[in-house]
């Protein structure tokens, strides 16, 4: 499917509507590099149509949403060309989004994502259907890696050609380049803790903060404010407060990796134990079963860390000793007590209305049960 430009304005104000303001933003850019790569070179133009139709099919838009509110709050205006431009940079989260996740599912070997199959998978299938030369999953892997590389590219170009004033996106590249590095250092410390087996709630919560706190929540907020021109305590308290929403951002989708609706999530539940994810939860349920002298449950979930053969009965196991020994109200406390820390953090900065209530609002949307 090929998504054609939005040619006309939504109606909503941006501060009403950011999302749909992102989806526009998006549709716009994305429509003009795949007509140019089409043009260029016709068969690498069908795989930027498969790019564009993963960025534009799902996902809630919370990147750009922070990072609209860090410019808001900061004093930045919500209407009016200068708006605009900063809309379409921040904006470009979204694709350093794709990137992780179409790079993400691959390490995984992740077969599912929002519902369908997972670029690797699809670019693998394509490669059977068409009956080509080679192995159809080394295919399917060549082609995720270069679309996510192509996904990041493509948004320092959206970020950099936004039409932002020089004196704006010079204040705004510390934390752009900044968030970039720390995605990839959390995607490397996540397979390195699946390497290890480092058991560790530090490891874990390292993985949460870099991989998911930093390029979520705090950056976006530092990159709306920095766009602003906010003074030093405004970013500081913005980051504070996005960091730990951030982490317990992570917590709640580790919570619903294991327990959610697949309808919900969009992924198979189960999925981050048969993967070998060791997320805070899992370190909390051995940690637990250890102390309680549990050391065969303990030793059964270890066993399905990483079992890619796991069937529903084995994960409704460790579901069960992960509620049995505490694990699952030990996080849940964790969450309540970073959502409290971070909105104290948020009080305490003065930000132009009605940022401070929209990022309230925000806190909770984003670590609040969803199935």
């Amino acid at each position: 499917m090929i998504h054609e430009p939005i040619d006309r304005p939504i109606d909503e104000p941006i501060d009403a509507a950011v999302a749909a303001h992102v989806e526009r933003a998006l549709a716009d850019y994305l429509a003009v590099r795949h007509a140019g790569m089409a043009d260029q070179a016709p068969s690498f133009g069908s795989a930027v149509a498969s790019l564009a139709d993963f960025v534009l099919g799902g996902g809630k838009r919370l990147r750009p949403t922070f990072a609209w509110w860090g410019w808001r709050g900061a004093g930045g205006a919500g209407t009016g060309v200068e708006a605009e431009a900063v809309l379409r940079a921040v904006s470009a989260l979204e694709l350093i989004q794709a990137c992780a996740l179409v790079h993400d599912d691959l390490m995984d070997a992740s077969a599912v994502r929002r519902g369908k199959p997972t670029v690797h998978v699809e670019f693998a299938a394509r490669h059977r259907e068409r009956g080509w030369a080679g192995a159809p999953e080394r295919f399917g892997a060549a082609a995720a890696i270069l679309l996510g590389d192509l996904a990041l590219a493509w948004a320092d170009d959206m970020f950099t050609g936004a039409g932002l004033p020089a004196h704006r996106q010079v204040a705004a590249l510390p934390p752009w380049q900044a968030m970039r590095a720390e995605m990839l250092a959390g995607q490397y410390l996540d397979v390195l803790t699946q390497a290890t087996g480092d058991e560790s709630g530090e490891a874990a919560l390292s993985v949460a903060r870099m991989k998911t706190a930093a390029y979520t929540v705090e950056r976006p907020l530092h990159l709306g404010a920095a766009l602003a021109g906010a003074p030093e305590h405004v970013v500081a308290g913005l980051r504070a407060f996005g960091t730990d929403i951030g982490v317990a951002f992570q917590l709640r989708d580790d919570l619903l990796g294991m327990f959610g609706d697949t309808e919900v999530t969009g992924k198979p539940a189960g999925d981050d134990l048969r993967e070998g994810k060791r997320t805070l939860l899992m370190s909390a349920g051995l940690r637990r079963a250890v102390a309680a002298g549990r050391d065969a449950d303990a030793e059964a979930m270890r066993a399905a860390l990483g079992d890619d053969a796991l069937d529903a009965d084995g994960v409704e196991r460790v579901r069960g000793l992960l509620l049995d020994v505490g694990a699952v109200t030990e996080v849940e406390t964790r969450m309540a007590e970073l959502t409290e820390t971070a909105l104290t953090a948020l009080e305490a900065v003065e930000l132009a209305d009605p940022a401070g209530r929209v990022l309230r609002e925000l806190a909770v949307t984003a670590t609040r049960r969803t199935s």
